[in-house]
Formats: structure tokens, sequence, C-alpha cells
């Protein structure tokens, strides 16, 4: 990629940027979940521990397809050099 990037480039990035800032989102909460199910396991609270542990799974899915998107958007770009 050039040092200056067109206009069209620069839109992809935001776009990809702002993926990456939904995919750390949702790394940050199933992070926060596991956690959270950690503790309850801790205290036998199999219920929560549980509960907690969806969650997170369900964190994780959203993170992934996040990062995946922007990387398809970065390599959208990169593929056009």
């Amino acid at each position: 990629m050039s040092n200056h990037p067109t206009q069209h480039e620069h839109k992809v990035h935001k776009k990809a940027a702002a993926h990456h800032r939904k995919a750390a989102h949702h790394f940050e909460m199933a992070s926060k979940h596991q956690l959270m199910a950690a503790k309850a396991d801790e205290i036998d609270d199999e219920t929560v521990a549980a509960h907690h542990g969806y969650l997170s799974y369900g964190h994780q899915i959203q993170a992934i397809h996040y990062a995946e998107l922007a990387a398809v958007e970065d390599e959208s770009v990169d593929g056009n050099d």
C-alpha cells in the first residue's frame, strides 16, 4: 500500500477499525463473564457458572465474527496492491 491511501482505502480502513473495536468489546465481555463463571465455580454455584459461561461463549462468537469482518475489510484493500 502506498504512503498516501486513497479516499476509498481510508473508508475501508475506518470500517475495519470499527470492526476491530467491536471485536475487542466482545472479547472483553467474554473475559469478564469467564471470570464471573470462575468465581461462581469457586463457591460451587453451578447455575451461575453455567450462565456466565454461556454468555461468555456468545460474546466470543460475536468477537470472532467482528475480527473476521475486519480482516476481510483490510484484505480487500491490501489485495488491490
